[in-house]
């Protein structure tokens, strides 16, 4: 803030007053009851109120433009038939593929899925060994599993979710440079496949906006899963919600959250499936969190190729903290901000849905609010 001059004020109090002002100094003037008032140093407090007052709204006025805009993104009415395509998806947790579920969950689950728009489950059978490799003890009961939805739900597909934790930010963790590691990957893939997954649904955070090595790794895993007529999806960052974000955030933070639009397609045409990870974005109001989906829902569209499906993540859990504000993130603001960039977009697509997080952690109002404003 630099040094703040005292002028004047200096000289007050010395000799020199005498000759200025008349008044005595010395033993008389000791306890300053004589002594003209010194001035209160108002101007300098005014100095420091004007340097905070500048610093806050350079800081702030970008962020208050940005929040203004995404509340417009959440006004207007989303067009007429932008409702499930019957491509939606939903995360389920590990414990349907270690032994802890039986067939009345499954039946219990089948009666939750009746007359909904979904098509895949993201089965965790992870999460990866730190060199690529997947013990078969992570997924004991997979067949079992498959077999039972097959029976309870004929036509929705069961896809294997797997992930891991990149190295990058921290020393340990999953090293996609390491060819050996992208080839160990691929191996745990043609398991899975071999156990009767229809398809492998990857999750890998967090991964860093233009890494290629990644795409090196889709390019792989698409051959094979093509290969045995199988799928290949993604969980995906969000996109920048302002241009080069990424890039600041990497600067100034080391994790970069989000990735550029150019790289988010990339990663689309590589895959089948992408699931944008719409959740976890700091916005405390439902308007605000709303007009980011929407906002989020069209930077996904304009760059995924027509025959890739995107599916935008809702968020089916309460946890609250800083990242995720739970009265502000919810499925009805979702949703909505889904439908209204579908409609700003590209009202028509068909290869189009959203995507349920996470089974366990669900409400019946969650339920609810997915059929009323998504199913319809």
């Amino acid at each position: 803030m630099g040094r703040i001059r005292l002028g004047d004020e200096e000289d007050q109090g010395t000799g020199l007053n005498e000759e200025k002002t008349g008044e005595p100094t010395g033993p008389e003037a000791a306890d300053g009851e004589n002594l003209p008032e010194r001035p209160r140093p108002r101007r300098r407090r005014r100095r420091i109120v004007i340097v905070v007052a500048t610093a806050l709204l350079l800081l702030f006025l970008p962020l208050l433009t940005a929040e203004t805009a995404l509340r417009l993104n959440y006004t207007g009415d989303p067009a007429k038939g932008t409702h499930t395509r019957d491509r939606d998806a939903l995360w389920l947790g590990h414990a349907w593929v270690d032994g802890r579920k039986t067939g009345k969950d499954v039946k219990a689950l089948a009666r939750r899925l009746q007359g909904t728009g979904i098509r895949d489950l993201y089965v965790h059978s992870g999460p990866l060994e730190h060199d690529g490799t997947l013990p078969k003890s992570a997924f004991p009961k997979a067949r079992w599993l498959i077999k039972a939805v097959h029976r309870e739900m004929p036509g929705i597909r069961v896809q294997a979710w797997l992930g891991d934790k990149l190295a990058g930010e921290t020393p340990n963790g999953l090293h996609l440079e390491r060819a050996a590691t992208r080839s160990a990957v691929v191996a745990s893939t043609r398991r899975i496949l071999a156990a009767g997954f229809e398809g492998a649904h990857f999750d890998l955070e967090p991964l860093h906006s233009g890494d290629s090595d990644y795409l090196s790794l889709l390019d792989d895993l698409r051959a094979l899963t093509h290969a045995h007529h199988a799928l290949l999806s993604v969980a995906a960052h969000q996109i920048d919600p302002l241009p080069a974000l990424h890039s600041l955030a990497g600067l100034t933070t080391g994790h970069p959250k989000w990735w550029s639009q150019a790289y988010f397609g990339q990663v689309a045409r590589r895959v089948d499936q992408i699931a944008v990870m719409s959740y976890d974005t700091a916005q405390p109001l439902q308007s605000l969190y709303g007009g980011y989906v929407a906002q989020q829902t069209s930077l996904a569209l304009e760059v995924t190729p027509d025959t890739t499906d995107l599916l935008m993540g809702l968020p089916f859990y309460h946890t609250d903290n800083m990242g995720h504000w739970a009265a502000a993130e919810t499925v009805p603001a979702a949703v909505r901000g889904v439908r209204l960039g579908l409609s700003r977009t590209d009202a028509g697509r068909t290869r189009f849905g959203v995507a349920l997080y996470v089974d366990f952690a669900a409400t019946g109002a969650d339920w609810r609010a997915y059929r009323k404003d998504w199913v319809g």
